[in-house]
């Protein structure tokens, strides 16, 4: 903490070399932009730039520092702009290391998008650049950054796509946009006898239960109970949980975030054993319709493989896809990382986790997922 870096130009959009040296061109005033470590005491500055921010997201918030340094045990690294006493950049990066997966440094892990946030292309170019001398510094073994466009001239991977459900004020509307095909499935499903419920902390031991036979069928390692009560505490009216129940047993569950107009999926699972019962299909449609009611404009419904199964059903939703950005600065490691569920090298290890009892993924799997950004 502490760091600080007076920056001056980059004017008409130059390239800064080195951040305490001026930069000037064509007669354009130079400015001053200073680029330091924030603290807690900036959270609520912090927060307020990235309501205003048109390239702020959810996962930008300075809540998500607290929740991986308390949950997870990961330190962060949060770079704030200032030019003449107001924030005009944010980007916020956390450390994940182990010698499972080596020394990553990452914005954001284990959600789906991070990477700066800024009011111009000269303020994110300053942030990007100290992002990349603080990973140089720390010597990791590479800075990832999730992001919906390419910064510099960093490397990248295409693997993600973006799905997101444009609304209506009006839910009929997003009703009568889907093909008929899919309004019969979602009535088909409503018939299984299922309901929903949305609420917080509430309902977060049935959300859990169903996530964790979930991710279990994925070959997915699961965070631990407590990590996801802090997001619904730290966020509060901001995060919003959504059960699908047949007969009081939960099926099928959802956690979102609240940001401007966009409601923000981030985890969801169904019950495997009771997948008969598509209580995705009511799911889904009660959190579009309570969305809209809500005044939010879009729902995203997070990161998909393009072409997978999960952006074949988000497409039915007429979910548009957007092309996502992993951008990489390699530090000590050689090549872009592959240290994903698509990596063929983890398929025995996926196929195995399938294979293992719930209770022995309840005890190995929030020590893998807080090591797997």
């Amino acid at each position: 903490m502490g760091h600080q870096h007076r920056l001056r130009g980059l004017p008409g959009g130059g390239h800064h070399h080195g951040l305490g040296t001026p930069v000037e061109s064509g007669g354009v005033t130079a400015r001053n932009i200073t680029i330091r470590e924030a603290t807690r005491a900036d959270e609520d500055r912090w927060n307020r730039f990235l309501g205003r921010c048109p390239n702020g997201n959810f996962y930008l918030r300075y809540e998500w520092v607290r929740i991986n340094q308390r949950e997870l045990g990961h330190p962060s690294i949060c770079l704030m702009a200032e030019e003449e006493g107001e924030v005009v950049g944010v980007f916020p990066m956390t450390r994940v290391r182990s010698r499972l997966f080596g020394d990553i440094l990452a914005s954001m892990p284990f959600v789906n998008l991070g990477g700066p946030a800024a009011g111009d292309p000269e303020v994110e170019a300053h942030l990007l650049e100290a992002a990349l001398q603080r990973a140089d510094g720390l010597g990791c073994d590479y800075l990832e950054i999730r992001s919906d466009r390419p910064l510099g001239e960093l490397a990248t991977k295409t693997h993600k796509v973006s799905m997101t459900i444009p609304l209506s004020e009006d839910p009929n509307v997003v009703w009568e946009s889907f093909t008929s095909k899919h309004r019969k499935n979602i009535k088909r499903a409503y018939r299984n006898e299922l309901r929903v419920e949305a609420g917080g902390v509430e309902l977060l031991d049935d959300f859990y239960r169903v996530m964790e036979q979930g991710w279990r069928s994925l070959g997915t390692p699961l965070y631990r109970k407590s990590y996801f009560r802090a997001v619904v505490e730290e966020f509060g009216r901001d995060a919003l949980l959504f059960v699908a129940y047949h007969k009081g047993e939960p099926v099928a569950t959802a956690l979102t975030g609240c940001f401007g107009t966009r409601l923000e999926g981030m985890w969801a699972a169904g019950a495997p054993a009771r997948s008969d019962l598509w209580a995705n299909y009511v799911l889904y449609w009660e959190m579009i319709e309570r969305a809209c009611k809500l005044g939010f404009r879009h729902f995203h419904l997070g990161r998909s493989t393009a072409g997978s199964g999960a952006a074949r059903f988000k497409a039915r939703w007429n979910a548009e896809p957007e092309q996502l950005f992993w951008n990489y600065h390699l530090v000590q490691k050689e090549g872009i990382p592959e240290l994903n569920p698509d990596n063929p090298k983890f398929d025995l290890a996926m196929r195995t986790w399938r294979k293992l009892p719930l209770p022995a993924t309840r005890i190995l799997g929030p020590r893998l997922a807080r090591l797997l950004p």
